[in-house]
């Protein structure tokens, strides 16, 4: 089992590179399946959900590649192509769903191309039941047949699907991720309501209008898609990850330091970006990024409140919750997204924090210092909000069960140990 030790205290300095977005790579990998032409995609993370997705494609008859240089200048120089050209299998097993909830993306694009997918109900962090209920009510609308039986969810559309109105009653990105991807080539007009509007659903559109589908709305709430007959292959980069942007500009900011986060695009992270200027941190727009640097003033409390995109991200509560629980007075951060996902409260609270949870709302009161102590990470953000936490505690932090984190965060002791971190990983043996 992995651990990671800290030595808190140190001011970070230098630069960050940020990598290709995970939630966007995932979704972009699948839609490999819609096109009999080879899908390249460059700025690849090299993450475990990654590894996961490409084991699921090839399980699936996908034929994969990686080159360690990518062919349109992506910061990671990682790029991966994916030919689905021949006859593939339509089920995805348990033992790899199980592992990542974006599996269930694989579903929309099989169904759409092939007429039937049978796909294990998906797993992933411990933050909620998060159902797919609405992925299926909306294959459904689209023409599908969907019988669940023994953990599987069996599709089948022998005469294609056709487009429809599709209104979901909630925000959801997977939903609207699959429903876009298999509408490429239903037949007729789609119309998506409330469509989610992320950063990754407006990438994920970009890249399957670069194979030839028409796409009309991506990034507001009504997203129009005129089917087509097939789709046609292209080289795609992948936009910079913006929750390990926010991640490592939190990182700047706890610790009173002065990063560079290089690649970062300001664009996809307005309020997060607005929300650290009221906290007292300076936000830098440059040619190569994003600058993190802390004002003279203590930081300020500041109230939060999760909201899908442009809102607050809730893949950031975590992560803000250790800066505030540093921070010069009181916040309330609200969880309107995902039940279940204070799990980080008491190890913050074990480093001294003070934090109360009521329902979906936690009261965050500033303390002057935290403390090292050994903790357990529960989820992926939890992990690195842990760690975060460390940084600027007095004394060694440790933590345990860390392996969530290669599930988001590509070499993470590397890159904060390269600007003044003191933090390494350790195994121990049970």
């Amino acid at each position: 089992m992995d651990r990671i030790h800290i030595l808190g205290g140190e001011r970070l300095e230098g630069e960050v590179l940020i990598g290709g977005a995970k939630n966007a790579a995932l979704p972009l990998m699948a839609s490999s399946l819609l096109s009999s032409s080879p899908l390249t995609l460059s700025n690849l993370p090299h993450l475990v959900d990654i590894t996961t997705m490409v084991q699921l494609l090839g399980d699936l008859g996908v034929k994969i590649s990686m080159d360690g240089d990518s062919p349109n200048g992506g910061y990671a120089g990682r790029a991966i192509k994916m030919d689905a050209s021949e006859p593939l299998e339509k089920s995805a097993p348990y033992d790899l769903v199980r592992k990542m909830r974006a599996s269930v993306l694989v579903l929309g694009p099989l169904l759409a191309r092939w007429g039937e997918a049978r796909v294990s109900m998906p797993g992933g962090c411990a933050i909620g039941t998060r159902p797919i209920d609405l992925h299926l009510s909306a294959l459904e609308a689209l023409g599908a047949s969907i019988d669940l039986k023994e953990g599987y969810v069996n599709a089948t559309a022998p005469n294609g699907l056709k487009g429809c109105e599709i209104n979901f009653p909630f925000v959801s990105v997977g939903a609207t991720e699959n429903i876009l991807m298999a509408s490429t080539l239903a037949k007729g007009k789609t119309i998506i309501k409330n469509a989610a509007r992320e950063p990754e659903i407006i990438d994920l559109a970009n890249c399957l209008a670069d194979m030839g589908a028409s796409i009309n709305g991506a990034g507001t709430d009504t997203i129009e898609v005129v089917g087509t007959e097939e789709l046609n292959g292209t080289d795609y980069q992948i936009i910079p990850d913006r929750i390990e942007t926010g991640t490592y500009a939190i990182a700047s900011a706890i610790t009173g330091g002065d990063l560079l986060l290089r690649g970062a695009r300001f664009d996809t992270l307005l309020a997060f970006f607005s929300l650290l200027g009221r906290a007292g941190v300076e936000v830098i727009q440059e040619n190569e990024g994003v600058r993190i640097k802390r004002t003279p003033e203590p930081l300020a409390a500041v109230d939060i409140y999760t909201e899908p995109y442009p809102g607050f991200p809730t893949d950031m509560q975590a992560q803000i919750m250790a800066l505030m629980a540093v921070a010069k007075g009181k916040s309330i951060i609200t969880e309107s997204i995902f039940e279940n996902r204070f799990m980080h409260v008491p190890e913050l609270c074990r480093m001294g924090a003070d934090i109360d949870v009521n329902g979906s709302s936690a009261t965050v009161n500033g303390v002057s210092k935290l403390s090292g102590a050994e903790l357990m990470a529960t989820d992926l953000r939890a992990s690195v909000s842990l760690i975060l936490a460390g940084l600027v505690a007095r004394g060694e932090t440790i933590i345990n069960r860390v392996y969530h984190l290669d599930r988001g965060y590509e070499r993470v002791e590397e890159k904060l140990s390269m600007c003044g971190a003191d933090i390494k990983l350790s195994l121990i043996h049970i």
